[in-house]
């Protein structure tokens, strides 16, 4: 028997191997509890927890995991403390951050379109974000706005471009994501244009951020990523329940109640946001946002991929891939975005092979 506090006795909620129901009569709450899903989502922040650790103790002067903890709590040396909380803590929070803004972006638009090929790699919005910086780095377009504002605009172009042009009566995924394709291919062909025709110093700052890079980051480009994240990211989680509907397909959708086409321009903009901030972070790191719901979906079980399980899962990737990143030659420190591509690029060609056999990949 399953009892509440202020009422009486409810019947056991039934049970199956792969989630469990309850329900309160008072006060009056009713959910589904997915036990792999919990135990999946907690060893994914387990995992990022120690990456993010291990990512802020290595260094010119390893640091035992131990003082690590300490120095984030305040309790170590002041020597310690110098060294996590100025030197490397900036750059072990901008993987964290931006594996997890890249992660749930992916995973919105992937159960958007229903489709595990629609991330923004493949839809135009990183490549627009991207665009826009190396205009202001190149061009001097920046007219005093910041790394941030600029990729924000680039990708909101895109995505207006985008939904624009994908629109006839309405949207749908699968053309959301064939026109998408288009405007990335354009926004890289301008960006290349754009370090072609650039001085060699300003094409090599570009080159350099256009990788996906986590070397020198520093605080002032955290602080808008880690703003934005606060308000977007509870609002992806809000949406959950409407994207559930559209699984049913737009009609069915609009029969329960959803605003199909709001939903959709809401999922975008959000999409966008995490996009285009964790961009400006860190540049266009490859592949987190195509691979990371994909790897929480197969992990979690479930029928889409589930936004928290994703951002983890993208967190983990870009702390260990910059971990890989600065091990592999030794006195370099390579790009994140190189690790990242030479992972995420088997994934792509998995879920296209896939997509294939299930007879929906052309």
């Amino acid at each position: 028997m399953t009892t509440d506090l202020k009422g009486p006795p409810l019947p056991a909620p039934p049970r199956t191997a792969r989630r469990v129901t309850f329900r309160l009569s008072a006060p009056p709450v009713s959910g589904v509890l997915r036990p792999r899903m919990l135990t999946v989502t907690l060893g994914l922040a387990a995992a990022a927890f120690l990456a993010f650790c291990v990512e802020t103790a290595t260094g010119d002067i390893s640091l035992p995991l131990t003082d690590v903890m300490r120095a984030l709590v305040g309790a170590a040396d002041p020597g310690t403390e110098l060294i996590v909380h100025e030197l490397r803590l900036p750059r072990a929070l901008a993987g964290l951050l931006v594996g997890i803004a890249f992660g749930v972006a992916g995973a919105l638009l992937q159960t958007m379109t229903l489709n595990p090929l629609a991330s923004p790699d493949m839809m135009g919005l990183t490549q627009g974000a991207g665009t826009a910086v190396v205009a202001g780095i190149v061009l001097g377009w920046d007219g005093g706005l910041s790394t941030q504002t600029l990729g924000l605009l680039g990708a909101l172009t895109a995505a207006l471009v985008v939904y624009l042009l994908a629109w006839k009566r309405g949207t749908t995924g699968y053309r959301i994501v064939l026109v998408g394709v288009g405007v990335a291919w354009i926004c890289t062909s301008a960006t290349d244009f754009l370090i072609a025709h650039g001085r060699q110093f300003q094409a090599q700052a570009a080159l350099g951020w256009l990788v996906g890079n986590l070397n020198g980051r520093t605080w002032e480009q955290i602080r808008p990523l880690a703003l934005t994240m606060t308000v977007l990211v509870p609002l992806a989680l809000l949406l959950g329940r409407h994207l559930r509907t559209l699984q049913l397909g737009d009609d069915v959708a609009r029969g329960l109640g959803t605003r199909v086409q709001l939903v959709r321009v809401t999922v975008l903009l959000i999409a966008v946001g995490l996009v285009a901030f964790g961009t400006a972070a860190a540049g266009p790191v490859a592949f987190v946002a195509l691979a990371a719901p994909q790897v929480a979906q197969r992990l979690a079980g479930t029928a889409v991929p589930p936004p928290v399980a994703s951002g983890l899962t993208g967190a983990v990737m870009v702390l260990v891939s910059d971990l890989i990143a600065r091990q592999l030659v030794p006195d370099t420190e390579l790009p994140v975005g190189i690790v990242t591509g030479v992972l995420g690029a088997p994934v792509l060609l998995w879920l296209l092979v896939r997509a294939n056999r299930a007879g929906s990949g052309g």
